[in-house]
């Protein structure tokens, strides 16, 4: 079966026009068509935020952002520790130190104007291929060829690529420039990510409903979702370790530090932790405590991260003194705004269980 590039993605276009999904940071296609212009930084926003995120969740960080920092300049003038508290619970925290850099190069070296072109693009902090081709697209009607999970999906299916991910990436990206026109290609960007989002879906796929099963391949041999194919997981490695929560007797406050600004949740904020990471394990119990104090049991917290699985024995002490060492103290009305990541505040929740009751999600 031949692919016909041209009428494939004409077709795309127009069912992108009348299907095409509502996100805060999109420029409609009839606007579009009108003359409105997408907003570079709301498209790298969107894009740095959505990386091994989801639209659902997306949405609500994407508002508190543009709301709190409505512009590049804005955001650069932030202090990266607020940036890294408004990220919180978004995960994979290098990106949010990356974005800050990113926008403090953008305002200081660009003059707040980010690159038109996906070179220039692509020498910003934070900003790799896949990233680079999705704003030079979708804000500035660059051709370039856009892969995330989405295209990757659909472009497979297509073409029956065989090769198994990653190996099959290379295949999948010139495949997906040789479909993108000239005319439109932020439009075609965002067509195949929606439709991949809503049809193309990685099980039970809705051929019936797609614009391009004409010219797809795996619908024609009745295999759609044996596409992308990919090697077998490796297992996924367990890792331990203990966190030491310290609650201050007189108002509930908790003692939190900063972590190393490097590795496992760079510049974020925790109760202390013994010293795991993604390749041993942290020391146990509480001869680990970073003080003495009396201890008791919280429960163990688990928690995924991408290539391990980690658990955490908490333990809980009221005290009235100061904890030794670099720290501060944060009362429950402000734990909210601090830097925590996903781990970290269910550390939190297993030591403080009436914590629900202060609003943190």
């Amino acid at each position: 079966m031949s692919i016909a590039p041209p009428s494939l993605s004409q077709d795309l276009l127009e069912w992108y026009d009348r299907h095409a999904r509502a996100l805060p940071w999109r420029v409609p296609p009839q606007a579009r068509a009108a003359g409105v212009l997408p907003d570079p930084y709301r498209i790298w926003l969107s894009e740095i935020m959505l990386q091994q995120t989801t639209v659902a969740t997306v949405k609500s960080y994407f508002a508190r952002f543009v709301n709190r920092w409505p512009g590049v300049t804005d955001l650069a003038e932030a202090p990266e520790a607020e940036v890294l508290g408004a990220w919180a619970g978004l995960g994979y925290y290098a990106r949010a130190r990356n974005l800050h850099a990113c926008a403090r190069t953008v305002a200081g070296e660009h003059g707040g104007t980010f690159p038109g072109t996906e070179a220039g693009l692509r020498t910003l902090p934070g900003i790799g291929e896949y990233t680079a081709a999705a704003i030079a697209a979708i804000a500035f009607d660059e051709p370039a060829a856009v892969v995330d999970g989405n295209v990757e999906r659909v472009v497979s299916r297509l073409f029956a690529i065989e090769t198994p991910l990653p190996a099959g990436k290379k295949e999948i990206r010139a495949r997906t420039g040789d479909l993108t026109p000239d005319r439109r290609p932020g439009d075609f960007a965002q067509a195949m990510m929606d439709l991949g989002a809503t049809i193309c879906t990685p099980t039970r796929p809705g051929c019936i409903l797609c614009p391009v099963r004409a010219w797809c391949r795996a619908a024609a041999e009745g295999r759609p979702e044996m596409f992308p194919v990919k090697k077998p997981k490796a297992e996924v490695p367990s890792r331990r370790g203990a966190a030491f929560v310290a609650i201050r007797r007189s108002d509930g406050a908790v003692w939190l530090r900063r972590r190393a600004t490097t590795g496992m949740l760079g510049g974020m904020s925790e109760p202390p932790t013994s010293d795991w990471n993604a390749r041993s394990d942290g020391a146990l119990g509480t001869a680990a405590a970073p003080f003495p104090a009396d201890w008791r049991a919280s429960g163990t917290v688990l928690h995924g991260f991408t290539h391990f699985r980690l658990a955490l024995d908490v333990y809980r002490a009221d005290i009235d003194h100061d904890p030794p060492g670099d720290g501060w103290w944060s009362p429950p009305e402000a734990w909210d705004g601090e830097a925590l990541p996903t781990l970290m505040r269910k550390v939190l929740a297993a030591a403080v269980p009436d914590i629900l009751r202060t609003g943190m999600p």
